[in-house]
C-alpha cells in the first residue's frame, strides 16, 4: 500500500488531508453546491489550495434530463473527469463548503462509475478552516487531460421503473433523507410545483440525524442508527429530494457495511411521475414514449390483443401503460404520429439505437402469432419517418 493511501477510506479527516496534500496522485475536489433553501455561504468563494471544482450541476449531471441532478451517462462522466485531470490511479478527496452536504454526491458518482480511491473530507471546508489551515480564493483553472476510464456499476443506482416493486420487496428498505416535516407532508416541498408525499413503505432518516453539526457521526453511532432501521441483510435504497442528501446516507451506510443504492430521481421524479398527466411529448419519460409507440402499432388494425397488451406491460409499468393509454385514446392518427416524432427527437436514448425500438415493435406485433398487414404498414411508416 502506498504512503498516500495509509489511513485512507471512504471518509478522511482534515488532518489526514493536510498531511497528504502534496502527495503524488492526490487530487482534491470541491463539489460545493448551495442548498435549495439557502443560496448563500460565506465560504463559497474560498477553497483548499490546489482544489479543482467538481461541477455537479453542469458537468456531472445530465442537464438535458427532466429532473435535477440526474446521473450523467458513462461517456459524459468519463469526459468531465478527464477534463479535471483525473486518472484511474488518482487518489481523490472531495469536500464541500457546508461541511458534509454535496460532497457525498461526488463520492457516490465516482463509486458508481468504477473509481474506488475516493474519500469525503469529514467536516469539509468549515472543518479545514476551524483547524487554521490555509485557503485560497476560488478561481477557474484548466488541467492536462487525464486518462480516467469510467465503468458504470448498475447496482449503485435505482430508477423509477423499479421503485414500486422494490417498495414491496422485504429484501429492500427504502429510506428517505428529507426532513421529518417534509416526509410527513407537514410543510410544502421547496421546489415550486412539487407535491408533498412519500414513496410507499419508505421510512424517514433525515440526513442531519447522522451528522454532528458539520461532521459525520462515529462509526459506532452510525451502526446503532442503521441497525435500528434495517436488518443487516437488507439492501438499502436511499431517496431524498433530488439525489443529493440521499448520497450522504449512502456514504454512512457504506461505512457501516450495508449494501445500498441511491434512487437517482428521488422524490422530485417520483412525486411528479406518479401524478403526471400526459402533456407535451417533449416532457414524456422514455417508458411513456415506448408505451405510446407500441400502442400505436398495436391499434393500427383497430384491435389491441391481450397478448399485445401483455407484451407492453412486460416493458413498462402498469401505471405508465394506463396513463399513456388514456392519452393515446384521445389522439387521432395525425396527432399520434406528430407525438412520436417529437418524443423520439427529445430522447437521446433512441437517437443512436433505433434498432432496439423497432425490435420492441416487432416483438409486440408478433406476440399474438403474426404481424398483420396493418401492423406491418404502421411499422414501415415509423421506420420511414424516424430514420
Amino acid at each position: 500500500m502506498s504512503k498516500a493511501i495509509e489511513g485512507f477510506g471512504d471518509l478522511v479527516s482534515v488532518n489526514w488531508l493536510k498531511h497528504h496534500l502534496n502527495d503524488d496522485n492526490l487530487i482534491v475536489l470541491d463539489a460545493s453546491i448551495p442548498k435549495v433553501t439557502d443560496k448563500t455561504s460565506k465560504l463559497s468563494e474560498l477553497q483548499i489550495p490546489n482544489a479543482r471544482f467538481f461541477d455537479i450541476k453542469n458537468k456531472f449531471s445530465d442537464t438535458k434530463a427532466r429532473f435535477p441532478n440526474t446521473i450523467p451517462s458513462e461517456i459524459q462522466f468519463e469526459k468531465s473527469a478527464q477534463e479535471l485531470g483525473i486518472n484511474n490511479d488518482s487518489i481523490i478527496v472531495v469536500y464541500d463548503h457546508l461541511g458534509i452536504y454535496s460532497s457525498p454526491r461526488a463520492w457516490w458518482l465516482f463509486k458508481t462509475f468504477g473509481h474506488q480511491n475516493i474519500a469525503v473530507l469529514d467536516g469539509g471546508l468549515p472543518e479545514w478552516i476551524n483547524h487554521g489551515f490555509s485557503t485560497v480564493k476560488k478561481e477557474s483553472k484548466s488541467f492536462d487531460l487525464g486518462y480516467f476510464k469510467a465503468k458504470y456499476n448498475p447496482n449503485n443506482v435505482v430508477y423509477f421503473e423499479s421503485i414500486d416493486m422494490i417498495a414491496q420487496d422485504p429484501n429492500f428498505k427504502i429510506i428517505d433523507a428529507r426532513s421529518n416535516d417534509r416526509f410527513k407532508c407537514l410543510i410544502p416541498e421547496p421546489r415550486e410545483g412539487l407535491r408533498s408525499g412519500t414513496i410507499s413503505n419508505s421510512i424517514n432518516l433525515p440526513f442531519e440525524t447522522i451528522l454532528n453539526d458539520i461532521k459525520l457521526k462515529s462509526t459506532q453511532e452510525l451502526k446503532i442508527i442503521f441497525n435500528a432501521l434495517a436488518k443487516p441483510n437488507q439492501h438499502l435504497v436511499f431517496s431524498c429530494g433530488s439525489g443529493i442528501t440521499a448520497s450522504i446516507l449512502s456514504l454512512a451506510a457504506t461505512i457501516v457495511g450495508y449494501n445500498n443504492s441511491v434512487y437517482d430521481g428521488s422524490w422530485t421524479e417520483y412525486g411528479i411521475l406518479t401524478t403526471a398527466t400526459m402533456d407535451k411529448p417533449n416532457t414524456w419519460t422514455k417508458d411513456e414514449l415506448l408505451a405510446y409507440i407500441l400502442l400505436f402499432v398495436a391499434h393500427s388494425d383497430l384491435d389491441e390483443t391481450r397478448k399485445e397488451k401483455d407484451y407492453i406491460l412486460s416493458r413498462v409499468d402498469k401505471k405508465v401503460y394506463q396513463r399513456v393509454h388514456e392519452q393515446f385514446d384521445q389522439d387521432n392518427d395525425y396527432q399520434s404520429i406528430q407525438n412520436i416524432i417529437e418524443g423520439v427527437k427529445t430522447h437521446d436514448y433512441y437517437r443512436n439505437d433505433l434498432a432496439d425500438l423497432f425490435a420492441d415493435i416487432k416483438l409486440m406485433a408478433f406476440a399474438d402469432g403474426e404481424m398483420d398487414i396493418m401492423e406491418n404498414m404502421a411499422y414501415n411508416l415509423l421506420k420511414k419517418i424516424l430514420k
